[in-house]
């Protein structure tokens, strides 16, 4: 895992809208990068919640925040939606953000 700080490698992935984006394009402002397991699971729904709740503190702080994980365009809008989810989630169904990045993607049992 990269550790705090460490500029993560550039990457280009499709996000939620099929909107290709690519990590360059925030390069001036802080970003927020969560690597997450699966849309729709307890923990990981827990988590992009979590984020949901903070976005108006981040973006406060001119921060963006990008979720990826290895789910399809089409799960993430699904996601998305039913969660009201406010940020950026990009698809990684090969992994090249993950493997990249060499981010883990954390598991809880906790449900939002």
């Amino acid at each position: 895992m990269l550790a705090v700080g460490t500029k993560a490698p550039d990457f280009t992935l499709q996000d939620q809208s099929g909107k290709e984006r690519s990590l360059s394009e925030f390069q001036r402002q802080k970003v927020v990068l969560y690597f997450y397991s699966k849309d729709m699971t307890s923990g990981c729904t827990k988590q992009a919640c979590g984020f949901a709740e903070l976005y108006p503190q981040f973006t406060e702080k001119g921060a963006v925040v990008i979720g990826v994980s290895k789910d399809t365009v089409a799960s993430h809008k699904k996601f998305e939606e039913k969660y009201n989810l406010p940020f950026i989630l990009l698809a990684d169904p090969d992994k090249v953000a993950i493997k990249a990045a060499d981010g883990t993607p954390m598991r809880t049992t906790t449900a939002c």
